[in-house]
């Protein structure tokens, strides 16, 4: 049965034998930051960034080659993440102006540095947001944290989820005995609002409700709550998967993210079904760069607002904050995701992630020759 499982995994495993000399180029050794795409070089002002910076260190960490991380290229790192943060704020913000009116991309930052900073023996520079200082009014109390929950726009199921989502980031500052008081209503009110049938939150197409329900269980797995209605949403996600064409990688991550994160024992026909689904869906966005895209047609210059598709609408979208000059080319938003699908398609095969790709021995020499 292994020996079949691994087969199975062999066509994704083909997929990456070009893909760390891509990742190895992304790195700018001058900043000591990871950038989104090979063309985000060529534009004036467009520097690496917060979240390409971590992807790609979650990359290496997936893959356990941040052990063997240069000593010189780890400072180099942490630097950057230490001096993205502003010192009257707390929050964690790159050069570009329009990422502070982002509330989605802010608060994935602090989680981003914080975190990152913390596996590296680390601490952030200054206090982070809380409650009593910078953190969103919505978190005052309970009462304006209910109010806001409950006007979230659900429309787009996967930009509405994301932005109650993110709201953990806030929780999780509080103390133990507010923080509950918090997640009270929050799980109060997600429970209220989920589809009885289908176990999804929200409106949008299946994979767009999918990715909905993904996005909200990073507020369940936060705090270590499992997702009601677990068995609805293993049925929806089978269902959409044979039924469904993904056109972003996201789609293909979510769907395969939830299914770890259910926890629910797999048919063989179902595993089988989904590792050859999931393949055939990741060979679409692979490119001839080495990396992965997200989008079919190219790869989206603001990740910020891909969620949102072409003639689909959603109110108070922010700003888009340009991360490449959105070609037919591989991304570091995708290509941590391809990693991570690659990284649970074994756990759901209940294998263990013994993979080795001949380029991790030689791969801190792609970026500098003397790191050998």
């Amino acid at each position: 049965m292994k020996k079949e499982k691994k087969a199975l995994l062999k066509p994704m495993e083909e997929l990456f034998s070009d893909f760390f000399p891509w990742l190895a180029g992304q790195y700018d050794k001058e900043s000591g930051g990871f950038y989104y795409a090979e063309s985000s070089k060529n534009v004036e002002n467009y520097l690496p960034d917060i979240e390409s910076t971590a992807q790609a260190l979650n990359i290496l960490e997936r893959y356990q080659l941040i052990e063997r991380m240069p000593i010189e290229m780890k400072q180099k790192v942490i630097t950057f993440l230490q001096q993205k943060q502003n010192e009257n704020t707390g929050y964690f913000l790159d050069d570009n102006p329009n990422m502070v009116n982002d509330e989605v991309m802010v608060a994935r930052a602090i989680g981003y540095c914080s975190n990152r900073l913390m596996k590296f023996g680390k601490k952030p520079l200054y206090p982070l947001p809380k409650k009593d200082s910078s953190a969103p009014t919505y978190m005052e109390s309970t009462e304006t944290y209910k109010d806001w929950l409950s006007n979230i726009d659900l429309r787009n199921s996967w930009r509405g989820c994301d932005r109650l989502g993110v709201s953990a980031v806030y929780l999780a500052q509080l103390s133990d005995d507010t923080r509950q008081d918090y997640l009270n209503v929050a799980l109060d009110f997600f429970k209220e609002i989920q589809d009885p049938k289908t176990g999804l939150w929200g409106e949008g197409s299946m994979y767009v409700r999918i990715s909905g329900t993904f996005k909200l269980h990073t507020f369940y797995s936060k705090f270590n709550i499992p997702l009601p209605r677990r068995e609805k949403i293993y049925e929806s996600i089978l269902a959409c998967l044979k039924t469904e064409t993904a056109t972003d990688m996201c789609y293909i991550r979510n769907s395969v993210n939830l299914l770890d994160y259910l926890d629910l024992k797999m048919p063989k026909s179902d595993l089988f079904d989904v590792i050859k689904i999931t393949t055939e869906n990741m060979k679409k966005l692979k490119r001839l760069d080495g990396g992965f895209s997200r989008e079919i047609e190219n790869s989206p210059s603001a990740p910020n607002v891909a969620q949102v598709k072409q003639g689909d609408y959603y109110p108070d979208m922010p700003v888009a904050v340009h991360l490449s000059q959105g070609l037919y080319e591989g991304d570091m938003n995708a290509s941590t995701q391809a990693v991570l699908i690659h990284m649970l398609c074994y756990r759901l095969a209940n294998l263990e992630f013994d993979y080795r790709h001949p380029n991790f021995e030689s791969f801190y020499s792609m970026i500098d020759s003397s790191w050998v």
